[in-house]
C-alpha cells in the first residue's frame, strides 16, 4: 500500500483507467441479462396472450359485440345540457354540452354530462372507447331479431393520465389507463347462463345477481388501489366493498374491474347510456344470420364476432412468430458483440497491470538488488509485487463497480448492448425501457476478476523481479 500510495498521481490514473475497463466488464454482462429477461418475458406474454385469447374466444364463439361506428358519434341524441339524464332518440338537436361534457357530436346534438371525473368526454374517450349509445334505442334487438338468446349492455370508462413514450428516437403521447370501469347488468340470466364477468378468481368471490355497491377487481387493481377482499375502495370519490379479485385471461382486462351497470351509470353521471352491446346467439350456427340482422336494422353500429376475431388470430400468429423469430436473432447478434467486448476489456485490462508493473519493476530495480542483498528471497520478492499488482487491481474494481452500479444503463447503450426486443418491451409495457441493474451476483464476480487480472498481470513483472541479481540491480541508475 505504501508503494502505491509514493506514486499518488500515477496510481490514481492507473484506478480510473481500471476503474472503467472494470464497469465495462460489469455492464456488459448487465446489459446481455436484462435483453434476455426481456426476450423471455415478451415470448412467454405473447405466448400465454394468443393461448388465452384464444381459450376466450373459442368459449365465446357465440357471440357478437357492437358498438356505434366513429362516423355515427352522436346518432341517436337529442340536444341537452343535463347531468346524465336520459334522452330521447333522434337524430335532432342543437343542445350544448353539460360541464365536463362530450361536446356537439359533430352537430347531431350534445351529450350532456355533468362535472364528473371519468365521465364521457373526460376520462372515457382519452382511452379510445367507443362512442356513447342510448340503450333505450336498442332493445329492439332482443325482441325483432330471431336466433338472439341474451342481450348485454356494457358502459366502459378509462380513468387514466397521459404520458409521452419515447420509441426509436420519436416521442408519442398517449392515454394510459390506470384502471378501466367494466359496467355489466348483474341480472340473474346473464350471471348464471353467460361468460359477461371473469371466471379465474383468485380470492374472494365472483359478482352475483342483483348485487350493487360491489366491485371485482383484477389483481393489477388491487395492486394499483391497495386494497384486498373485503376493503373499500374509492373509485372516483364513492366507496365501494371488493368482493373478489380475479386473474386477468389477457392483456386487455389487466387494469378492467367489474361493478353493476346501474352502479357504473350513476358513478360516471351517464344514465341510460352505454359504450357497447354484447349479442349472444342461440347457438353458434345462428352467429353470421344474427350479425346480418343487428347490421341491416342498425346500420350505424359496427359488428365484429369473436369467429372472425379468433380466424384473425390464427392469421397473425405466423408474422408473430417471425416477429419472434428475429428479435431473438437481434439478441443473438448482440450477445456476440458483448463477447467480444468483454475479450478486448479484458486483454486491455490485463495490458495495463501488466505494463505498470513493469515499469514499476523497471523503476525500483535498485530498491530490489537492495532487498536481495538483505535476505529477501526470490518468493518473497515476488509476492511483493503479486500483492502489489492484486491490491492495485482490487482498488480499480470497487471504483469500477460503483461506476457500473451507477452507469450500467448508459455504458449498455454506449456499447449497443441493448436490441429492439428490449426498446419494445418498454414501449409495449407502457414503461420505461428495459432497465439494466448490475446484481450483486455481478458484482462479487467482477471483484473476482479484477483480484483475478490483477494477479495475471503481475505474474510476468513479478517473476522478473525476483530474477534480478543483487549485484547488477546495485549498478543500476
Amino acid at each position: 500500500m505504501r508503494n502505491i500510495s509514493r506514486r499518488k498521481t500515477r496510481a490514481l490514473l492507473v484506478i480510473i483507467a481500471l476503474g472503467f475497463s472494470l464497469a465495462i466488464l460489469v455492464s456488459i454482462p448487465a446489459g446481455v441479462l436484462a435483453n434476455q429477461q426481456a426476450a423471455s418475458r415478451i415470448t412467454n406474454n405473447l405466448g400465454n396472450t394468443i393461448t388465452q385469447t384464444e381459450q376466450a374466444l373459442n368459449q365465446t364463439l357465440n357471440q357478437i359485440t357492437c358498438s356505434i361506428a366513429s362516423g355515427f358519434g352522436g346518432f341517436g341524441f337529442n340536444g341537452g345540457s343535463g347531468s346524465g339524464t336520459t334522452r330521447t332518440g333522434g337524430f335532432g338537436g342543437s343542445g350544448s354540452s353539460g360541464s365536463g361534457g362530450y361536446g356537439g357530436f359533430g352537430g347531431y346534438g350534445g351529450f350532456g354530462g355533468g362535472s364528473v371525473a371519468g365521465q364521457f368526454g373526460a376520462g372515457a374517450f382519452g382511452g379510445g372507447q367507443s362512442n356513447p349509445m342510448n340503450e333505450t334505442l336498442y332493445r329492439d334487438i332482443n325482441t325483432s331479431i330471431s336466433g338472439v338468446a341474451a342481450v348485454e349492455p356494457t358502459l366502459q370508462v378509462s380513468e387514466g393520465t397521459n404520458q409521452t413514450v419515447s420509441f426509436y428516437g420519436r416521442s408519442f403521447t398517449r392515454m394510459v389507463p390506470q384502471y378501466i370501469i367494466e359496467g355489466v347488468p348483474l341480472t340473474s340470466d346473464l350471471v348464471n347462463n353467460y361468460p359477461i364477468l371473469p371466471t379465474d378468481i383468485v380470492s374472494g368471490n365472483n359478482l352475483q345477481a342483483g348485487e350493487s355497491g360491489d366491485v371485482l377487481l383484477s389483481e393489477n387493481n388491487s395492486a394499483y388501489f391497495g386494497v384486498s377482499v373485503g376493503s373499500t375502495v374509492s373509485i372516483l370519490g364513492t366507496n365501494f366493498n371488493v368482493v373478489g379479485i380475479y386473474s386477468p385471461t389477457g392483456v386487455e382486462d389487466t387494469e378492467m374491474l367489474y361493478m353493476n351497470l346501474s352502479d357504473a351509470q350513476a358513478l360516471t353521471n351517464n344514465a341510460g347510456y352505454i359504450t357497447s352491446l354484447k349479442v349472444f346467439a342461440v347457438t353458434t350456427g345462428d352467429v353470421s344470420s344474427v350479425s346480418s340482422a343487428i347490421s341491416a336494422l342498425h346500420p350505424e353500429l359496427t359488428v365484429s364476432t369473436n369467429q372472425n376475431e379468433l380466424s384473425q388470430l390464427e392469421a397473425n400468429q405466423p408474422s408473430s412468430a417471425v416477429a419472434l423469430t428475429d428479435a431473438q436473432n437481434s439478441l443473438a447478434a448482440t450477445n456476440s458483440t458483448a463477447i467480444e467486448e468483454i475479450i478486448v476489456v479484458v486483454v486491455a485490462t490485463s495490458l495495463i497491470v501488466l505494463f505498470v508493473m513493469l515499469y514499476t519493476v523497471r523503476e525500483r530495480t535498485k530498491e530490489i538488488g537492495t532487498l536481495k542483498a538483505i535476505g529477501f528471497s526470490n518468493t518473497s520478492v515476488m509476492s511483493q509485487f503479486m500483492l502489489e499488482g492484486v491490491l492495485l487491481s482490487a482498488i480499480a474494481g470497487v471504483v469500477g463497480i460503483a461506476i457500473g452500479v451507477l452507469a450500467a444503463p448508459t455504458l449498455t447503450s454506449l456499447l449497443q448492448i441493448t436490441t429492439a426486443i428490449s426498446r419494445a418491451a418498454g414501449f409495449r409495457a407502457g414503461a420505461a425501457a428495459i432497465s439494466v441493474a448490475v446484481s450483486p451476483e455481478l458484482i462479487l464476480i467482477g471483484l473476482g476478476v479484477a483480484i483475478l487480472l490483477g494477479a495475471l498481470g503481475s505474474l510476468y513483472p513479478a517473476w522478473r523481479a525476483a530474477k534480478i541479481k543483487p549485484a547488477e540491480a546495485m549498478k543500476y541508475e
